[in-house]
């Protein structure tokens, strides 16, 4: 492996331990020549996976597109940057245990959306509303009142209307956000 300052090709070891929850191992290295020291992480190569999309299409399974998907649901919910990269990693071990090269987006959505539910209902309601298209009010309640028969915290009825507004509003001020950024960028 080249040294990331001098390009030189020859480095040695001096720690490797294991890195996330045994996925991966951590390599502290120092090169040679210059000695400076850089780390680097070896990770198992899965099979790849080939995800049909809804409209039959077919791509490569893209860990950091599902990355971004998470991490847009989970804005403002305080839920870390580790935890969300474990979430895409728990999806794609799944994904990988059942062996299969094509899995479809369908598949994935429900896996991410069963992660979310115990993690956080906003970021699970946020991603269930991209996820499955939501077209009203009418759909935010319905997977509302989904949560509280499966004995989340959503109180009642009301609550969940309110809650339902008030992430249909925060849609609407993300979209007149990006519109006026595209706006701002184009003058």
């Amino acid at each position: 492996m080249k040294c990331p300052f001098c390009q030189h090709p020859e480095n040695r070891v001096l720690e490797s331990r294991s890195a996330e929850a045994g996925q991966s191992i951590r390599r502290r290295r120092e090169c040679l020549q210059c000695k400076h020291r850089f780390t680097t992480y070896e990770r198992i190569e899965f099979v790849s996976i080939t995800v049909v999309k809804r409209d039959g299409r077919r791509e490569s399974f893209d860990r950091s597109k599902l990355l971004r998907g998470i991490v847009r649901a989970c804005e403002k919910t305080g839920i870390g940057q580790m935890r969300l990269a474990a979430i895409v990693d728990e999806v794609e071990s799944l994904l990988q245990q059942r062996a299969l090269r094509e899995v479809t987006s369908n598949e994935i959505g429900e896996i991410v959306l069963e992660k979310l539910q115990s993690l956080s209902e906003v970021a699970y309601v946020r991603f269930a509303s991209v996820y499955r298209k939501f077209q009203g009010i009418r759909d935010f309640v319905d997977t509302l009142d989904h949560l509280q028969n499966n004995g989340d915290k959503t109180d009642d009825r009301e609550t969940a209307i309110e809650i339902a507004t008030n992430l249909e509003q925060s849609a609407e001020d993300s979209d007149r956000r990006e519109t006026e950024a595209s706006m701002m960028a184009h003058s």
